[in-house]
């Protein structure tokens, strides 16, 4: 029997971020809970193929199955590589 469980696929972008909660059959995918939150016609930039996802931080694949209370992230790529950003606040709060 498959019961329901409720989970959470969230996106963000700079200036927008959208958490979705949703139901879904137990032995549900990962992909399947994102095409079913109706996440990808809010962001139709977002690609499944060439982004990563994850739950809770920890990367996973579209294939692995959802369990109760996850919340399902969709990772876009960084804009600026993190060593070069902390170089550049670095010598923003030197000149001050």
């Amino acid at each position: 029997m498959n019961k329901l469980i409720t989970v959470e696929v969230a996106y963000a972008l700079p200036e927008r971020q959208c958490i979705l909660t949703i139901q879904m059959k137990s032995d549900s995918t990962i992909q399947m809970a994102i095409e079913q939150s109706g996440i990808l016609a809010e962001f139709p930039d977002i690609n499944l193929s060439a982004q990563s996802v994850g739950v809770f931080g920890k990367k996973k694949r579209l294939t692995d199955i959802i369990f109760d209370g996850d919340r399902i992230e969709i990772y876009r790529a960084l804009t600026i590589d993190p060593k070069e950003a902390r170089r550049q606040k670095a010598i923003r709060t030197k000149k001050k």
